[in-house]
């Protein structure tokens, strides 16, 4: 379904990328409407699919996830059965926060946030004995400098 977004629906956006948790009045002053035509536009974006998955954010530190990696795997393997396996065992890892397949040398990228080193070991050493994989090289974040989930939609509403 293709919906057709505004300026209003941007700023609205806006507002619930920011704080999904605030009420209905709270968004409909801070966009210049009121709370009726807002709510009907919020439903027009999740029925489009605009909107998805409504979550909080959770501090990973404080609950002893300490550690960052980046997985950078090359493969050998390019086949469809290879490729349905691999996409399986990362999709069944919780610790596996992000995968992008990529061009260039690289074929993936994972973003795998786990308590300390050896809890990676751990999934390295699980994710091998499922799929071959030709090469795999772990980077370990020293600092999250900025992460965010939020799209840059301000650049998008015309002033």
């Amino acid at each position: 379904m293709s919906v057709r977004i505004d300026d209003t629906d941007r700023k609205i956006l806006v507002e619930l990328q920011r704080d999904a948790s605030q009420s209905l009045d709270e968004i409909a002053a801070r966009v210049g409407s009121s709370k009726t035509p807002v709510w009907n536009r919020i439903r027009k974006l999740k029925g489009a699919g605009v909107i998805g998955q409504q979550t909080v954010l959770l501090d990973a530190e404080a609950l002893g996830f300490e550690a960052t990696f980046f997985v950078l795997i090359r493969t050998s393997e390019h086949e469809a059965d290879w490729q349905h396996k691999f996409l399986k065992a990362l999709r069944d890892r919780p610790e596996v926060q992000e995968a992008h397949r990529l061009a260039g040398d690289i074929d993936y990228i994972l973003k795998v946030r786990v308590k300390n080193a050896r809890a990676y070991d751990e999934f390295y050493q699980a994710l091998i004995s499922e799929v071959r994989v030709h090469n795999v090289t772990a980077l370990l974040s020293m600092e999250e400098i900025k992460s965010t989930t939020m799209l840059p939609l301000k650049a998008l509403i015309e002033s």
